[in-house]
């Protein structure tokens, strides 16, 4: 029965197509090498095709590259007294699995003196239209980990076929909850005083490293407010919010998720009450609190609005620029730790998602009020502002362009490493001889949260080095199984490789240090910020993985670490449990891709024997000898295994012993012209209430 036929508009076509293909009018994957030039062994020269408008200059701003020796390092101004000397090696013994003979320090130096030679990663991700819970389209950059998701799939679905993974009922969706507004049987005075303050704790806690607000919590819930003037009614919605938050970060208890909506809804109404008449401090902080706890609250467009009402109020009291002389030190002081804490959340929030930052343009370096504070937190506030800036000088830079620049790579780099040597010892360890349980937990998540932003600037930079290499070497391993002889060896470039080493050191480093903290029950119900560092983290790992053939004793513990963080914060947020839906499924995807390589390695080795019988598979039928040759003649092809229907059976649930395999004929996929995967049409047994199986749903 042939195709039902599909309109063009859903239709899956290519971004752009390789000069080969394009010249004979072939469709063409859109991935580099493409898919008919892998079978056809010309993988080595497959390039995108480059049209007379993409020749012509761009119309955003180059940068500038400047030396590195003439470049102001990140972490030239002291952070705290109690400065580390540590230095921090991006180079790792693990490099070696991409790269043989890892570079050393002297030939890293020289690359960031002399300048890279080596070609130009070009970004495969790209900004995508999502829908929202209201149906609105809504967009996403492609530096964010959706994007990336997105060229996951396809290239999952390039290599074992359609899955539940590549093929998601919900991959145009961006997963939001309802907002609350129903009347809670609730009253204020059931939460007393000492419940509030535990709450607010727990707020300390899950903002640490992140948000510093520079008050008086205990003089804040002690006090009662006016609430007859505007500045009673902003104080009590600040002490509202962060019970909400800290209510929120504890266990999903009838009480506590009551109290947490609850504040929060009070909150919100006080805070669009009459506040945003005229700018203040306080309007600030509101807005920057209700950010972070829509955040947690898996409404993330919400989240992104409200900090730009915080950022337009910083503006307009001058928050961005030094006026060190027209207040007191401690006015100064409590204006720059505002100031951070609202570039912090807004710069990460906008790298998360790949969208522009309301503060954006109004940072530098050179403002006086670097070099305050001495404490832990003030400390951990400082590092996470630094990271946060060079965050956005890695999206404006290496994401704004067509391609990633490796010299540009090493110069940012470089930047990590000199705010990394300088890093202060109280951020490196945790705090001991100390019987404080609520202070020891505070500190290590602020710990926590400054490392796991390293980490993610680190992964950044080398995401599209790590889908370069890996997409080369898993051309090299169809080579490996395909009988056409190429005309050129497909090689991984060097300094890519370098690159990619380090996106899956970072992201293994991520989710171990995560893994720890779990393990010693530390981590709190609810993490807005960390549940998206960790899925991007698993992302890169998941990738990984699904480019090795065998299981890296690091790597697949990494994975399945982050599986165990997002399952425990799934409970109490949707956001955590959609994501712990996608890896689970990616790691079905990557189970069958190993179970097809391995499939694949033994019909190479024995082309003289067939396996009889089995419990776990369903018996194919016998095919006919080959014409023209003898039966087990060593040119005769290989029975094709397909099982479970046509072509490409569904993945069943569980994915343990479901092996999916495209049509190979002596270990090479049939090339029908037209039907390179990920530009396959939807399939009436893929839709949900598809005539040909009645009441098959993917729900």
């Amino acid at each position: 029965m042939g195709r039902p036929k599909v309109l063009p508009a859903n239709r899956l076509r290519a971004n752009t197509a390789c000069t080969a293909c394009r010249a004979s009018k072939k469709r063409c994957s859109g991935s580099f090498p493409c898919t008919n030039c892998i079978h056809k062994g010309r993988a080595q020269t497959c390039i995108p095709f480059k049209s007379a408008s993409s020749t012509r200059p761009s119309t955003l701003p180059r940068t500038r590259r400047e030396p590195a020796a003439l470049r102001q390092p990140v972490g030239t101004t002291p952070i705290s007294p109690c400065q580390g000397t540590s230095s921090n090696n991006m180079q790792s013994p693990r490099s070696s699995r991409i790269q043989e003979g890892s570079p050393s320090d002297r030939r890293v130096e020289q690359s960031l003196n002399q300048g890279s030679r080596s070609p130009e990663a070009t970004h495969r991700t790209h900004p995508r239209m999502l829908r929202s819970l209201q149906g609105e389209r809504v967009y996403v950059g492609k530096a964010a980990s959706l994007s990336f998701l997105q060229l996951l799939r396809e290239t999952v679905t390039q290599h074992i076929g359609p899955s539940q993974f590549s093929h998601n009922y919900r991959s145009e969706d961006m997963l939001e909850t309802e907002a609350h507004h129903d009347a809670l049987d609730f009253s204020a005075d059931a939460c007393n005083i000492e419940a509030r303050r535990s709450f607010v704790q727990k707020f300390s806690i899950a903002t640490s490293g992140l948000i510093h607000l520079s008050l008086d919590t205990d003089k804040l819930l002690a006090e009662q407010q006016d609430l007859n003037s505007t500045r009673g009614q902003i104080h009590a919605a600040i002490g509202d919010l962060m019970i909400a938050i800290g209510a929120q970060s504890c266990s999903d208890e009838p009480d506590n998720v009551r109290i947490q909506q609850y504040f929060a809804e009070r909150g919100q109404r006080r805070a669009f009450s009459s506040m945003l008449e005229d700018p203040s401090l306080d309007i600030v902080r509101v807005f920057l609190l209700l950010s972070f706890y829509m955040f947690g609250a898996c409404r993330r467009n919400a989240a992104f609005m409200y900090l730009g009402v915080a950022t337009r109020a910083a503006v307009a009291l001058g928050l961005h620029v030094d006026s060190s002389g027209s207040s007191t030190p401690a006015a100064q002081e409590d204006r720059s730790h505002l100031w951070m804490s609202l570039c912090t959340i807004d710069l990460l929030a906008s790298s998360i998602l790949g969208r522009p930052a309301a503060t954006a343009g109004l940072l530098s370096w050179s403002r006086n009020d670097l070099a305050l504070g001495s404490s832990p937190a003030e400390a951990g506030l400082l590092a996470s502002y630094q990271l946060a800036l060079i965050i956005d000088e890695i999206t404006t830079r290496l994401y704004s362009e067509r391609s990633a620049s490796t010299e540009t790579a090493d110069l940012l780099l470089a930047k990590l490493n000199s705010w990394s040597s300088l890093l202060p010892e109280c951020l490196r360890t945790p705090l001991v001889g100390n019987d404080d349980p609520v202070a020891a937990q505070e500190r290590i998540i602020g710990n926590m949260h400054v490392a796991c932003c390293y980490h993610f600037a680190v992964i950044l930079v080398t995401r599209p080095f790590l889908i370069t290499t890996l997409s080369v070497r898993l051309a090299r391993l169809h080579q490996t199984f395909a009988s056409v002889t190429p005309h050129e060896p497909l090689e991984e470039d060097p300094a890519h490789s370098r690159l990619a080493a380090a996106c899956i050191d970072s992201a293994v480093y991520m989710l171990q240090t995560c893994r720890e903290i779990h393990q010693s029950e530390l981590l709190l119900r609810q993490m807005s910020i960390l549940k998206a560092f960790v899925f991007a983290a698993a992302l890169v790992l998941g990738f990984a993985m699904f480019a090795h053939r065998s299981v890296d004793t690091e790597i697949d513990p990494a994975f399945t670490g982050a599986l165990k963080i997002l399952q425990m914060l799934s409970q109490q947020s949707a956001q955590a449990a959609h994501y712990l839906e996608i890896l689970t499924l990616l790691e079905s995807a990557v189970k069958q891709q190993r179970q097809r390589l391995s499939a694949q390695a033994r019909q190479r080795r024995s082309q003289y024997v067939n396996r009889i019988f089995s419990l776990s598979e369903i018996p194919s039928t016998t095919p006919a000898p080959s014409q023209g040759t003898d039966f087990g003649h060593s040119g005769a092809g290989t029975p094709v295994q397909v099982q479970s229907g046509l072509f490409f059976p569904m993945i069943s649930n569980d994915g343990e012993n479901a092996i999916v395999t495209p049509p190979i004929l002596d270990g090479v996929f049939l090339d029908w012209e037209g039907m390179e995967l990920p530009l396959w049409d939807s399939f009436p047994f893929t839709e949900p209430g598809s005539s040909v199986l009645p009441g098959a749903s993917l729900e």
